[in-house]
């Protein structure tokens, strides 16, 4: 006979329960499983609800990249293809060398005709006929002509120097493999010459030899000797780009008269720093003119061996033109390279 314990036992855990299996049920546990069993069910809502919003968001995202790029390239459209400038480059390159050499005879006959006196005074005190370029250049109101002339003249320096680096980099296709790194270093030193020659004029002519010598003198053997390597890097440079080319009738020319310019001037160099040495230690007679006459000669063939450009861009055009960015660059893309 059953006791009564066991009877109680048996009816509060009928058969299938967790009595049968050893493990006692109560109230608390029934309630912390079911608290359990939420908290699971809650985090896959979570779950479930993150992974779905992620790539949503994504979606949301790249749709709004593609609205974006449409909307830009709506506006590059509506700007429309436009030429507001054009000029000739030969045009342009003729005036900007043949101003200071007009320039330089204009006040070379004003000041010698009206400032015969104050152009010809030296420290020496000395028999004198030819008035030195500093000196022409350094009275009024030759002053303000002759730095009026430089100003416009190097303006255009400045772009014409890049667009030379550009022009030569160009035919870089043409050589070994093994020519351009030292092709390429030369391009970039003539650029920098090119540049400090520029900065160089700039200095002699605002800074002149009555307001401050010291400074003058040290700027004009700058100029000078950047304007002398300047001349022979490009000789270099040409030589190493045309080997084996058939020239043209215009590249022969510009060639030939760059070459006979340098000469011109190193031998120009030569006479100026003997007469000067004469002029500033022993004051010769005429010595200063001598000085003045070779200084002449430098700048003029400086200013020729500039004015070749005519012959290495015979042909070519300076535009201003109004479009959008892309549509340009596919064009200009499109379009065949020098080699």
């Amino acid at each position: 006979m059953p006791t009564p314990a066991a009877a109680s036992t048996a009816a509060v855990s009928p058969p299938g329960t967790a009595a049968d299996s050893g493990v006692v049920s109560t109230p608390m546990a029934a309630a912390s499983a079911s608290l359990t069993h939420s908290g699971n069910k809650s985090r896959e809502r979570g779950d479930s609800f993150g992974d779905s919003s992620g790539p949503a968001q994504q979606q949301h995202k790249k749709d709004g990249e593609m609205e974006e790029e449409t909307t830009i390239s709506a506006k590059q459209q509506e700007i429309p293809m436009a030429i507001h400038y054009m000029a000739s480059f030969h045009e342009i390159c003729v005036v900007t060398a043949l101003l200071p050499l007009v320039t330089l005879f204009t006040c070379f006959v004003t000041a010698y005709v009206f400032q015969y006196d104050d152009v010809h005074e030296t420290h020496c005190r000395v028999y004198n006929i030819v008035p030195s370029i500093s000196a022409i250049t350094g009275v009024s109101p030759q002053r303000y002509f002759w730095r009026f002339s430089i100003a416009l003249h190097i303006g255009p320096r400045i772009p014409i120097a890049f667009v030379y680096k550009n022009y030569y980099r160009a035919q870089l296709a043409r050589l070994a493999p093994s020519l351009v790194p030292k092709t390429s270093w030369l391009i970039t030193l003539i650029l920098v010459l090119n540049c400090i020659e520029i900065a160089a004029l700039g200095g002699v002519t605002y800074i002149s030899n009555r307001e401050n010598y010291p400074v003058h003198e040290r700027i004009f053997i700058t100029f000078m000797i950047c304007s002398l390597c300047y001349m022979l890097a490009t000789i270099k440079l040409n030589s190493i780009l045309n080997a084996r080319q058939t020239l043209t009738e215009h590249q022969r020319l510009s060639i030939k008269w760059k070459k006979i310019l340098f000469v011109a001037s190193i031998l120009s160099t030569i006479g100026l720093l003997v007469f000067f040495a004469k002029h500033r230690f022993y004051c010769h007679d005429l010595a200063f003119s001598w000085f003045a006459f070779f200084e002449y000669l430098i700048a003029i063939a400086n200013m020729l061996f500039h004015f070749t450009i005519i012959w290495d861009f015979p042909s070519q055009f300076m535009l201003i033109v109004q479009g959008p960015p892309e549509t340009l660059k596919n064009h200009l893309a499109g379009k065949p390279k020098l080699n």
